[in-house]
């Protein structure tokens, strides 16, 4: 009997997934989308890795949804996000970027 290894996640979903949270407290929250969407489509075929690409991705999309929307006078999404929106997006970036990073290993 012959044991495997848990599939690894690719690099550029690695990657990607560290980018988001950077991106985010760095004030680039719209430009996160970029990499959110590499660890959705990244992460299609693993399904341990499927549940937090989606979650990350709603959370996204339910804030600039909000953004776009909502009667907002805000020029960008990050001036949009209050500072503890930042804080929990930032943190759940880094929970995604740390799950995906266990699961690699």
């Amino acid at each position: 009997m012959t044991v495997t290894a848990p599939p690894r996640a690719p690099k550029a979903v690695l990657v990607a997934a560290w980018s988001v949270p950077v991106l985010v407290a760095g004030q680039f929250a719209l430009l996160s989308g970029v990499p959110i969407a590499v660890v959705l489509f990244g992460s299609l075929r693993r399904r341990a890795h499927r549940w937090w690409a989606a979650a990350l991705a709603a959370g996204y999309a339910a804030a600039l949804t909000l953004w776009l929307a909502g009667p907002s006078t805000a020029p960008s999404l990050s001036k949009y996000l209050s500072p503890v929106a930042t804080a929990l997006f930032t943190a759940a970036g880094v929970v995604v970027a740390v799950a995906l990073g266990r699961r690699a290993r």
